[in-house]
C-alpha cells in the first residue's frame, strides 16, 4: 500500500516522426477522484493513457501509478490498477465466465473467488454462461469492467466505457461508476459524453492538440463562466445598441434572437432600468450557466481558456 496519488504524470511527451501526439502533459489524479479526461478525437487522450499504463514508451517525461513508474518497474506498476483502453477484448467463442476465469489465472490465487461477485455487480451473472460473441456492445463493456474488478483495483481506468450504448445502457454505466466510486475506487474516465462527465466527475482535465488546457475541479471550471446573461427584447436591434452603450457589460454579442453578455448583478440591474427608460420592451433577462459541453467546445476550438487554467495545471 502507498499514500502516493493514483496517477502522477509530469512532462509526458510523445512524438511520431514529425507528429507530436502528446506535448508535455502534466496530470494528477487524487485518491477518491472520479476524474474526467476529455478531448476531441486526435487530441492525445488515448496516447496519454497508453503511456500511463506503460503500453507505449514516452519520448520524454514520466508517469507513476500509485507511486510506481511502469518504465522502471514494468508490470509491477499495474498492481492495484485495472481497466481498458479502446475497449475490452475477449475470446468470442468462450462464455463470459470462462473469459474471466482465464484472466483470473494471470492474477493472484484469490482472483477466481471474486468472479461471481464481479458478475453480479455489473449485472451479467444471468448471461455469464453465454458466449461473448453473442453479447451486445454494452454487455461487453460491462464484462470488461467485471474483468477489471476481479483484480480488486484501487485505480480503475476506463476509456470511453459508454460509447455505443443506448440511453438505458448509459444510465446503467453511470450508476455502475457511481457505485464503484462509492466503494473507494479512484476512477480515471476518458469520455466524449460530456453530460455523463458533468454528472459523474469531481475533477477534469481537457486536452487540445496534445496539450492540457485545463486541469482542476469541475465546479471551478463551470464557475469561470459565471456572470453570463441572456436578453430577449421586442426590438432586438435597439436592445443590442443599448447593451453596447451600457457600462459594466462585457462580451456583448447577438446570438440569434437573443443578446448574450457578461456582467455583475449590479450592472444587470442598471441595464434593466436603462432599457425601461428607453421604452425597450424586455421579454426575458436571465442568467445563463454554460454546460460543460459549451465550455469544452470553446476551449478545444480555441475560443476560450479559463483564467484559472495556468494555476490549475501548475
Amino acid at each position: 500500500m502507498t499514500d502516493a496519488p493514483p496517477v502522477v504524470a509530469r512532462g509526458l511527451y510523445k512524438r511520431y516522426d514529425d507528429i507530436v501526439a502528446v506535448d508535455h502533459v502534466d496530470l494528477t489524479v487524487e485518491t477518491g477522484d472520479v476524474f474526467g479526461y476529455l478531448g476531441p478525437n486526435g487530441a492525445g487522450k488515448t496516447t496519454s493513457l497508453r503511456m500511463l499504463l506503460g503500453l507505449i514508451r514516452p519520448t520524454a517525461g514520466s508517469a507513476q501509478l500509485l507511486g510506481r513508474d511502469p518504465m522502471v518497474v514494468g508490470a509491477k506498476a499495474l498492481d492495484g490498477v485495472a481497466g481498458f483502453v479502446e475497449g475490452p477484448r475477449f475470446y468470442p467463442y468462450l462464455t463470459g465466465r470462462r473469459n474471466l476465469q482465464l484472466l483470473a489465472d494471470y492474477d493472484d490465487n484469490d482472483a477466481r473467488s471474486r468472479i461471481e461477485e464481479s458478475l453480479e455487480l455489473v449485472e451479467l451473472r444471468d448471461r455469464a454462461k453465454h458466449r461473448v460473441g453473442g453479447y451486445s456492445h454494452g454487455m461487453r463493456q460491462r464484462l470488461g469492467i467485471a474483468a477489471a474488478l476481479i483484480r480488486q483495483p484501487r485505480l480503475l481506468l476506463l476509456d470511453e466505457p459508454a460509447t455505443g450504448l443506448d440511453p438505458a445502457g448509459m444510465r446503467d454505466m453511470r450508476d455502475l461508476v457511481r457505485r464503484l466510486a462509492g466503494e473507494g475506487i479512484t476512477v480515471l474516465l476518458s469520455s466524449h459524453l460530456l453530460t455523463e462527465v458533468e454528472e459523474l466527475c469531481n475533477r477534469v482535465a481537457i486536452i487540445r492538440k496534445g496539450r492540457i488546457v485545463y486541469e482542476g475541479k469541475l465546479a471551478e471550471l463551470l464557475a469561470t463562466a459565471a456572470g453570463t446573461f441572456r436578453l430577449r427584447a421586442v426590438d432586438g436591434e435597439r436592445a443590442l445598441l443599448a447593451c453596447l452603450a451600457q457600462s459594466g457589460l462585457e462580451d456583448v454579442a447577438a446570438d440569434g434572437d437573443e443578446i448574450v453578455f457578461r456582467a455583475s448583478e449590479e450592472a444587470v440591474g442598471a441595464l434593466s432600468i436603462a432599457l425601461g427608460q428607453a421604452r425597450i420592451a424586455v421579454t426575458a433577462l436571465v442568467p445563463h450557466a454554460p454546460s460543460l459541453e459549451e465550455l469544452f467546445l470553446d476551449m478545444t476550438e480555441g475560443r476560450h481558456e479559463p483564467e484559472i487554467a495556468e494555476e490549475a495545471v501548475a
